[in-house]
């Protein structure tokens, strides 16, 4: 049987657990009625930094990353075997085609050449003896004083002596193409890297190395990727333009660019792998600041947008509901505005739905504000002139 005291004490028990209870359904419906609410209207008002939406024109492109690769490359190699002579190029200096590069010892091919020269000399004069018997044994037959079989073996004497003089004549083009292996010469204008084959040495045709690479790096040419859904774009892009799409080069850290060139390669086909296509560009570079190997951000210009909405991209705020902007009233209250943004570049927002020219919203004290809230204007960040594409004049 339960004590009166055990009684009071349960009672007690109980009603402090409801008053705790209690207390704390009304501590969470004030905080959120105190998040939920406007502030009101005599409430200090925020300090914030403010911007105007402004239209101007915006480059329209795409990015990625690529390397920089020479236009052409070569690796110049023996085309016969000898001793290596000399060296006539310098290392890391620019060759033009055609430039004498190095020399082969030419003894051994000179005397070759000179024994085949001499056997085509000993061949002509026997064909010229041999026709000029065929000449009497023709005067002959006409007399009777030589047989038909006579003539015909003549006959053919002199054609063969005639095949002989045409291999002679071959054997010799042979001998002074092989010559003139031994005279080995750029066979592109670049810059010859480091040489790998010292004269004294013995050099091989099937040697892998050979004597030097020359790399092509004036123009020079960038190979990058983009997602495979940006071929479309670049089709259109391409359709709509009388000459090649503008890409421009900056180095890895920085904006400031390196080279402008155009495309010139939409590869065909897109790597399953990856999910992307391989494009090329081709840049001037007289100044030589692009360089084979060199990693590189690329912006491939696709067109521009004539009177885009562009806004800080500060300014720019992400909800449950989408992204939205804070937009100053006429009396420096603020509502909250939902937006459509186009693209984000440059440190630009491009609005394409949801403000108009010239309207203020806040880029700085976001984070302090509230629907209704006032707010002090501290400074002003109105978003930067887009960057002109390149080719535009601007």
């Amino acid at each position: 049987m339960t004590s009166p005291t055990a009684y009071r004490r349960f009672a007690l028990i109980g009603g402090l657990a409801l008053f705790a209870g209690l207390a704390t359904w009304w501590l969470v419906e004030r905080s959120t009625h105190a998040d939920t609410a406007p502030t009101p209207a005599g409430s200090p008002a925020v300090q914030a930094t403010l911007s105007r939406v402004l239209a101007q024109p915006v480059p329209i492109y795409k990015t990625g990353v690529g390397t920089v690769t020479a236009t052409q490359s070569v690796t110049v190699r023996a085309r016969i075997d000898g001793q290596l002579d000399r060296v006539a190029f310098v290392e890391g200096e620019d060759v033009k085609a055609g430039q004498l590069l190095a020399q082969i010892d030419p003894r051994t091919l000179q005397a070759q050449l000179a024994q085949t020269q001499a056997q085509r000399a000993k061949d002509a004069a026997q064909l010229s003896n041999a026709r000029i018997d065929l000449q009497r044994f023709t005067t002959l037959i006409a007399d009777d004083a030589a047989t038909r079989q006579q003539l015909d073996t003549q006959t053919a004497l002199v054609a063969q002596l005639e095949a002989a003089l045409a291999s002679d004549d071959a054997q010799i083009a042979f001998a002074q193409v092989q010559l003139g292996f031994t005279t080995i010469s750029a066979p592109i204008a670049g810059r010859a890297g480091a040489r790998l084959v010292d004269a004294g040495n013995i050099v091989r045709a099937a040697d892998a190395n050979g004597l030097v690479v020359i790399n092509q790096i004036d123009p020079i040419s960038v190979v990058f990727t983009l997602p495979d859904d940006a071929v479309p774009d670049i089709h259109r892009a391409q359709h709509s333009s009388h000459a090649p799409l503008a890409v421009v080069a900056y180095p890895r850290s920085g904006e400031q660019p390196l080279a402008t060139g155009k495309l010139v390669l939409l590869n065909n086909q897109i790597d399953t792998t990856s999910g992307t296509v391989q494009l090329k560009a081709s840049f001037a570079n007289p100044a030589h600041l692009l360089w084979p190997g060199q990693y590189v951000n690329v912006r491939l210009v696709l067109g521009s947008r004539d009177k885009a909405l562009t806004l800080t991209a500060g300014a720019v705020q992400r909800g449950p509901d989408g992204t939205y902007v804070y937009v100053v009233n006429d009396d420096l209250t603020v509502r909250q505005q939902p937006i459509v943004v186009v693209q984000i570049q440059d440190g630009l927002a491009v609005i394409g739905k949801g403000l108009g020219e010239g309207q203020r919203v806040v880029v700085g004290g976001q984070n302090k504000l509230r629907p209704g809230a006032s707010v002090t204007e501290t400074a002003t960040a109105n978003p930067s002139p887009a960057r002109a594409a390149p080719g535009s004049g601007s």
